[in-house]
């Protein structure tokens, strides 16, 4: 503890208390605590003397020595009688059993176990060594860390004395040590992504330091930044040479030749991630097994042989493929529970709906496996390849089976397939998977007579079937001997126990009930649909009929309840009854989908046998649903703002959420359902409520965790708008674009989205699409650097939203308004404006666009070169920005953090800030990322890194390039010019 020290007073006489234990402290100021008590050192000679007593650990000291440490070559004539007094005077605060005389010389002895910080931090230390020889890698790593913890400061800070002096430097080389080893260890353990920016600033605090720049050469190949890390080679090497005249140590410069080599040894290690992590999830995906399964013996054998396979090898593949209706999801999930004991590690399973209109993308599916094995939503990455590259990395070292059900071609199941030893993944289709390299291929047919009768028997029971065992042939060859009918039909009469075999037989037997499909590929599983939907109470069978109708890969209870017009409780028993009689399937606890062919069947039960009024009504309340939880988790993460009374009117309360949480949680769980929901609604009556529906969930592609999905959906509602002639309706659609194209740095196809939007708006007389739709091309002016112009829109915007009393969007286009201000030079403008709207956030509360309001002003006060101040409003930012999972504002904000400590001089802290922006990624997308790239290349170049920040550049320039920001691409050109010359 830090505080004023004071002498502990004495115990009082007869007093049983033993005194607190004593403490020390000498790697940072030379401190002393009796328990929690500070003690007084005294002056900085006395604490010299007492450091280097504590630095002998328990060893005598002569006077002579003591006089060496203190004052060197030059003591004071009175030097002995000054050691004499500062002991004296040392042995009153500690106590003669600890400060003691021997020898005519001084020791401090008796103190317990830890009571040193420096014995305490070589514990650690060594306790780590002994970890790490006995694979006890993330062990080690902790205990590193917890001794790198006790360092406080400078070592001895204070403390005068040549023998202070020695010391100090022999302790931080050994701190510098003890630091490599865990960054080591970071590296050995794949965390080789977080250690690049510190490494950065270390190697700019120590330049000469070869085994930092060894580290950061090899974390940057692992990151996938081969020319940057040959680019560290080579700064290291000119560095040497002019400040020592020396060249690189060997092993730099064998790890140089590894990495133009691209030795397959650097890749990064197979050891997971360690330290103190939270427990893998172990997702159990699996749908139920049937306990009836019957026949497929070949099958299974030869399937299940191939599924132990996966030992030792990167992995088995068996595509199952066949007709629907033939019993591969059974057989499949069969197999998987038969093989669970061999996947500890979890199981994983999907429906690709590859038999339908609209078959699952692999983006999206890559999605939900990775939050089912533990990733943060804020953590999933947006493209494809980011997406199946972490979804690999965090599947490496487990053993995982994954279920690919119903996939439509390879190209869809090849992303989604693990890539390390020990997992193994089981795919149906209706197609033979020929271009999967490395499937186990199989033509799953209908069932032979014999299976089908045994199937049909162990459902029925064995006295009926024998009874009529004619009759039963008669039903199974009815069924065309696939699976799926023979188990519908059969639990259909096992749940009837008046109903004799020949009952069912006769009915089969009735073309209209069977329709001739039976025997006719996919038809035949909906004659056999037919005969299950004949079988269902009212209730249940409009519940089919109507849950069939809304899009998506499956649908929430709550959703299903809007669908019914139900309560909670009664739209749950009657989906858990369609659960039992197979026309359902329980996707998750409170969650439920259709097979797809169960889907088309549903529909077209719908079409033929409820009103089309009711058919309509059913999906403008699911909309409804859907729109008014929407606006509400938009109010509660944006208090005050109104865009939510400016959206269509709802017949639906939807959810209320309390936290923003669990809100959050809401909307992007919902993301699927919820964006199909908008596309269904396209080119119908409820098109308004669809494109505004998408306009109050747009945080799905702020957070960048669904940009694909919702722009595909954007640019669906501007075609279905445009067809209507619904001038209002289209405005909005091309704003919702507009803010996916702003997001992702497309920045002239933004603005002429925007230009659209406000026309359309305008027109309309639509007040808060054209407040918003000007504010938007005043983003798209500040980009392309027209701030005059820009600086208009923002005012248009201001006051559109001052009319209708939007306070947020005000804050919000003020924010905005500074930028502009600072891109004309009007830097005290600009803090004045950007003061007022955080002032004004701050009234609303602490809400998501707080963070921008920081973040703004973070930016003028760059500008105005008041570093300490615009550095604490990015920090506050930040911490908004991360309680909503905004994880591209947080990159963006690491951004501007960068702009200002290079502004101010600190090139190493900029390089740190940058580093971490490109890992979060950015607001404006690979546009950004150029930007970002240029001003990591400037901190570099400042810290003398020139290999490496030409490296930066070089990518930058093909990024700008490529998203034709041709401005911010010559400013590099101009970078790279002397490099060349060079």
């Amino acid at each position: 503890m830090d505080g004023v020290p004071r002498v502990p007073k004495p115990r009082r006489a007869g007093s049983s208390a033993e005194p607190a234990a004593l403490r020390f402290a000498v790697l940072g100021p030379v401190r002393a605590w009796r328990g929690e008590e500070p003690l007084a050192t005294g002056s900085p000679q006395q604490r010299a003397l007492l450091a280097a007593l504590l630095l002998r650990e328990g060893r005598t000291a002569v006077p002579a020595e003591l006089i060496d440490a203190l004052w060197g070559e030059d003591p004071p004539s009175q030097a002995l009688a000054a050691i004499r007094t500062y002991a004296s005077r040392l042995r009153k605060v500690l106590g003669a059993e600890v400060l003691v005389s021997e020898s005519g010389g001084y020791a401090v002895r008796g103190l317990a176990d830890g009571a040193l910080d420096l014995a305490d931090v070589r514990r650690l230390a060594a306790e780590a060594d002994k970890a790490r020889a006995g694979g006890e890698l993330g062990r080690a790593r902790d205990l590193l860390r917890r001794a790198l913890a006790r360092w406080d400061g400078e070592v001895l800070a204070g403390v005068p004395g040549p023998y202070a002096q020695a010391q100090r430097a022999r302790l931080e080389e050994w701190r510098l040590q003890l630091l490599e080893c865990r960054l080591d260890l970071d590296l050995e353990q794949g965390r080789h992504a977080e250690a690049v920016s510190e490494l950065t600033a270390l190697t700019a605090e120590h330049p000469l330091r070869e085994k930092l720049r060894e580290l950061l050469m090899l974390a940057l190949y692992r990151c996938g930044r081969q020319a940057e890390a040959l680019a560290v080679y080579a700064d290291t090497r000119r560095l040497l040479a002019e400040e020592l005249g020396v060249d690189p140590r060997p092993g730099l410069r064998e790890l140089q030749q590894r990495v133009l080599r691209a030795d397959p040894a650097l890749a990064e290690p197979a050891a997971p991630a360690a330290g103190p992590a939270p427990v893998p999830v172990r997702p159990a995906q699996l749908p139920a097994t049937v306990p009836d399964f019957t026949g497929r013996a070949g099958f299974v054998r030869e399937l299940s042989a191939a599924l132990a396979s996966a030992e030792g090898r990167v992995m088995a593949v068996s595509a199952l493929a066949g007709i629907g209706g033939v019993g591969k999801t059974t057989l499949a999930v069969h197999l998987a529970h038969q093989a669970r004991a061999a996947f500890p590690d979890g199981q994983l399973y999907v429906d690709l709906q590859g038999a339908g209109p609209r078959a699952a993308e692999p983006e999206a599916v890559l999605g939900s496996f990775l939050r089912a094995l533990g990733t943060e939503d804020a953590d999933v990455p947006d493209t494809l390849e980011e997406r199946a590259a972490l979804y690999r990395s965090v599947l490496d070292g487990r053993r995982v089976l994954v279920l690919l059900d119903n996939a439509r071609d390879a190209a869809q199941v090849r992303p989604l397939l693990p890539g390390t030893p020990g997992c193994a993944a089981l795919v149906t289709s209706r197609v033979r998977m020929v271009g999967l390299a490395g499937a186990h291929l199989v033509d799953l047919d209908v069932m032979s007579p014999e299976e089908a009768l045994a199937l049909f028997t162990k459902i029925v029971g064995a006295e009926r079937v024998a009874a009529e065992r004619e009759a039963t042939l008669d039903v199974v060859a009815a069924c065309g001997f696939l699976p799926l009918a023979i188990r519908i039909a059969a639990s259909r009469l096992a749940a009837r126990r008046t109903w004799t075999v020949s009952v069912l037989a006769a009915k089969l037997a009735d073309e209209r009930r069977r329709l001739d499909e039976l025997q006719a590929g996919d038809l035949a599983v909906a004659a056999t649909f037919e005969l299950g939907y004949g079988q269902l109470e009212p209730a249940q069978a409009r519940a089919f009929r109507l849950l069939g109708l809304a899009d998506g890969p499956d649908i929430s209870l709550s959703a299903a309840a809007a669908v019914l017009d139900l309560p909670a409780t009664a739209t749950e028993d009657l989906l858990e009854s369609l659960v039992d009689t197979s026309l359902l399937e329980s996707a998750a606890p409170g969650r439920y989908r259709f097979h797809d062919l169960v889907r088309l069947y549903a529909r077209a039960c719908a079409d033929r046998d409820e009103p089309a009024a009711e058919r309509s009504a059913a999906l403008s309340r699911v909309l409804d649903f859907y729109l008014a939880t929407a606006a509400g988790v938009y109010a509660l993460e944006r208090p005050g703002d109104r865009l939510v009374d400016h959206l269509a009117g709802t017949d639906h309360p939807g959810l209320r959420f309390t936290a923003g949480t669990a809100a959050l949680d809401w909307l992007y769980s919902e993301a699927a359902a919820l964006l199909a929901c908008v596309r269904q609604a396209a080119g119908t009556d409820r098109l308004r409520r669809a494109v505004d529906l998408l306009w109050a969930a747009k945080d799905l592609t702020e957070s960048g965790a669904d940009s694909r999905a919702y722009e595909a959906t954007a640019r669906a509602l501007c075609d279905a708008t445009r067809e209507a002639g619904d001038v209002r309706a289209e405005g909005r659609a091309r704003t919702t674009l507009t803010n996916v194209l702003l997001v992702s740095g497309r920045i002239q196809q933004a603005a002429e989205e925007a230009r659209l939007a406000m026309d359309l708006a305008a027109s309309a007389g639509d007040a808060m699409a054209v407040s918003w739709a000007a504010n938007d091309r005043g983003l798209t002016c500040l980009h392309q650097g027209r701030y005059a112009e820009g600086k208009t829109f923002f005012e248009q915007s201001i006051e559109g939203y001052g009319a209708i009393g939007n306070r947020p969007l005000e804050a919000l286009s003020l924010c905005n308004l500074a930028r502009a201000h600072l891109g004309m030079g009007n830097v005290t403008e600009a803090v004045e404006i950007a003061q007022r709207a955080l002032l004004a956030y701050r009234a609303i509360g602490r809400t998501l666009r707080l963070g921008n309001g920081h973040f703004t002003l973070g930016i003028a006060l760059t500008h105005a070169e008041r570093y300490a101040e615009a550095l604490a409003e990015f920090s506050a930012a930040l911490e908004v920005f991360g309680a909503h999972r905004q994880r591209l504002w947080e990159g963006t904000t690491n951004f501007r953090i960068a702009e200002a400590h290079l502004a101010a001089g600190r090139p190493a802290q900029a390089a740190c800030s940058a580093e971490q922006a490109l890992a979060l990624g950015c607001i404006g997308g690979d546009r950004m990322r150029g930007t970002v790239l240029t001003l990591l290349g400037r901190a570099l170049d400042r810290l003398g890194q020139v290999d490496r920040a030409t490296a930066c550049w070089q990518e930058a320039l093909s990024l700008l390039e490529e998203n034709g920001s041709q401005p911010e691409a010559e400013q590099v050109r101009a970078l790279l010019a002397p490099a060349t010359a060079a």
